[in-house]
């Protein structure tokens, strides 16, 4: 039985010319970058290197750039910064975001007592931007937290609307953009976003690493203590062959960006379209269907079978070999039902089984084609 990959937002395959690069390293570069020997110093300018040039792929400056293990610690290091460091009193986000963001916004309640606001989201999954505006009239010192492409069903935000308003109303703006960052072009100049935060492993480099981009002067202080790596925002001795890995995937991605892009986006295009004709009933959650406010990786579908049906579902893929999932990675073992689906589908269609299917390079027409008729064997099986 062949393997089909269908879980690249959980996370992607390593280019080959990323691993190349990454065991030159491992074997040659082994000194510590803080150390002041040659060995050292060979260490700390291959880092610096690989920070002008991922800074320079979003128009940032070179300082702008923090190396983190991804995502979520990213997350946490602006959040939790924020109210602690820059006194922030009112949280604006929404109840769709990555738990790396809800989870901390939490806390943060729980800790410093900071008002949150969580800002209208639509059935197609796009925020209420009217309803934002009214939020950001706040006279609290507020920041703004919204991601750029939502992890499980792939709404895009107008990420400059949203970052023009808050400059507009004098508020900070912090978007996780893990799934945007080497699959579409941010200009932090063009745009004027505060914070953002990228992983390496979403566009197929490494996992453990990623970089947050912090606007100069901003004020963020460490999350993590004990050393004065990444201009003290950052303490710790820097993973070399990581940030190479990062900084070459992230420079691959870019390089050949509108080719593969097109290449997924067609891919995309026919899925949907081989499981409109093939599977009557289905139904796909929120916007994915819609390539103007949807990313081009994902699909996340509504099957049209029973709820005592639903629970197996994923488990008969697996066992069929396709890999996928029902929402976020860091939440599929959980057990609970998505909190992203929860807030834009009815009661009737949360009880039938969601899943989300996220494409890349490395998927073909002819693997879709078996995954399309797999899904219609079962679901015809299941209302047998």
């Amino acid at each position: 039985m062949n393997s089909i990959y269908l879980d690249n937002a959980a996370t992607t395959q390593i280019r080959d010319e990323v691993i190349t690069k990454m065991s030159e390293v491992l074997k040659s570069n082994y000194g510590n970058a803080s150390s002041t020997h040659g060995f050292g110093r060979s260490s700390k300018s291959i880092i610096e290197n690989c920070r002008k040039r991922i800074a320079s792929h979003i128009n940032a400056l070179p300082s702008e750039i923090i190396f983190t293990s991804g995502g979520t610690e990213a997350d946490n290091l602006v959040l939790r910064s924020a109210v602690k460091d820059l006194k922030v009193t009112h949280l604006i986000t929404s109840k769709i975001e990555h738990h790396a963001v809800l989870h901390t916004v939490e806390q943060l309640v729980i800790d410093y007592r900071v008002k949150v606001s969580y800002v209208n989201v639509l059935e197609t999954g796009c925020i209420d931007y009217s309803h934002l505006e009214t939020l950001l009239k706040s006279t609290k010192k507020t920041l703004v937290s919204l991601m750029h492409i939502n992890n499980e069903i792939g709404t895009i935000l107008d990420i400059q609307k949203v970052a023009d308003l808050c400059q507009a109303n004098n508020v900070l703006f912090h978007s996780d953009t893990v799934q945007s960052v080497g699959h579409y072009h941010i200009d932090v100049k063009e745009t004027p976003i505060d914070f953002l935060v990228a992983s390496a492993h979403k566009f197929h480099g490494p996992k453990g690493v990623g970089f947050t981009f912090i606007r100069k002067n901003s004020g963020l202080k460490s999350l993590i203590t004990g050393g004065t790596q990444e201009r003290g925002i950052r303490a710790g001795t820097e993973s070399i062959h990581d940030i190479v890995g990062l900084d070459e995937s992230l420079a691959l991605s870019y390089q050949f960006l509108e080719v593969e892009n097109a290449q997924v986006r067609d891919l995309k295009s026919y899925f949907i379209s081989e499981l409109t004709n093939h599977i009557p009933g289905i139904k796909f959650n929120g916007a994915c269907s819609d390539s103007e406010i949807s990313t081009y990786t994902l699909v996340n579908i509504c099957l049209p079978v029973s709820a005592t049906s639903a629970p197996m579902f994923l488990f008969q893929l697996d066992l069929k070999g396709i890999a996928c999932s029902k929402g976020s990675a860091c939440q599929s073992g959980s057990g609970k039902g998505s909190h992203v689906l929860a807030e834009i589908l009815k009661e009737e269609d949360m009880k039938r089984p969601s899943i989300r299917f996220s494409l890349s390079i490395y998927n073909t027409k002819k693997e879709v084609q078996s995954v399309v008729s797999i899904l219609k064997e079962l679901v015809n099986e299941a209302n047998s």
